[in-house]
């Protein structure tokens, strides 16, 4: 199959570089051209808009940083749209809004086309490996069509549902993981101040029942002072909107949620927009002249555990 890939930022780069390292024929798109450097020298092609992609491929992936780009690049004069054919398939793995990627599903259904939302989850240093989760929201039929592309990005796919469950579902996990660092934040600074060492208490909660994937990484680059997750402010303030926005449509009385939003909002005006998001427990230190920072801590993280086939993951309760 023949793949085109719009979108080489941070996660979009490394999940075409697992693509071309895993023998797929791709094309790749940015508007920085110099993204795609790397991925040209390797052996893929490019394109000049996403109509000639579109034109030369048999599913286009976009992986782009907000819901309005995603639609000036699938509806604009020289879009995806603008040369879709029958049977092709259009992959949505940018975090977005689940309205907006059915509305735009139902454009590309009526050119013909197959849409799916497969947005990731599991951090920037398992897309480099090929070993994060990619969850697919489309009809079962799409899903086994794509799901061989998919398992050469990823390694743990979960179909879930009809188009737009995945986007509901990585917004709520990105909702989680931000509550979990501004927590984790708080606890750190706390222990700080009442004196415990860092590296102790880094392993007090990874041996607890207080452990979670977001201490196991971003806790770690927190204490090493680097802050670099690869991740910034206005993604997480993008993504936790998204899930109130599906709470109100939903008429959710959410109370942890909007809290949390006025965090990174208060973040973003401190620190900047583009200032990594575990950088939020900055709020805290300035506020307690505290520096929460140990020796023995990495400053990025690496996905240590070797690249593994993916594989479709059925809910317990189906299996």
């Amino acid at each position: 199959m023949r793949i085109g890939f719009i979108g080489l930022g941070n996660v979009g780069a490394k999940l075409a570089a697992s693509l071309l390292r895993n023998g797929v024929d791709l094309t790749v798109r940015d508007l920085d051209r110099a993204a795609a450097e790397p991925l040209l020298e390797a052996g893929a092609k490019w394109a000049d808009s996403p109509a000639e992609m579109t034109t030369n491929v048999d599913m286009v992936i976009t992986c782009l940083p907000s819901p309005a780009i995603s639609a000036a690049v699938v509806e604009a004069d020289d879009g995806i749209l603008s040369a879709l054919q029958p049977g092709q398939m259009w992959a949505e793995m940018s975090t977005t809004d689940e309205a907006e990627v059915r509305r735009l599903g139902a454009l590309v259904a009526a050119a013909g086309g197959e849409p799916i939302d497969c947005p990731v989850s599991g951090g920037c240093h398992r897309a480099a490996t090929g070993n994060i989760a990619i969850f697919a929201g489309c009809e079962r039929s799409t899903f086994e069509r794509a799901l061989p592309v998919l398992t050469k990005m990823g390694r743990r796919i979960l179909h879930t549902g009809e188009l737009g469950t995945a986007s509901v579902l990585k917004v709520m996990t990105n909702y989680l993981a931000t509550a979990n660092l501004i927590t984790l934040s708080e606890a750190l600074v706390t222990s700080k101040a009442a004196g415990m060492d860092l590296a102790t208490t880094y392993e007090a909660i990874r041996i607890s029942s207080g452990n979670s994937f977001v201490h196991e990484t971003e806790s770690q680059i927190i204490l090493n002072g680097s802050r670099d997750i690869n991740f910034t402010m206005d993604l997480v303030s993008k993504d936790i909107g998204i899930f109130q926005q599906i709470a109100e449509r939903h008429d959710v009385p959410l109370e942890v949620s909007p809290v949390l939003i006025d965090i990174f909002k208060d973040g973003e005006q401190r620190y900047g927009t583009r200032e990594f998001s575990p950088n939020i427990i900055r709020r805290l230190e300035d506020a307690t002249g505290l520096s929460v920072v140990a020796d023995g801590f990495p400053a990025e993280i690496v996905d240590d555990e070797p690249e593994e086939p993916g594989y479709e993951v059925v809910p317990g309760a189906r299996s």
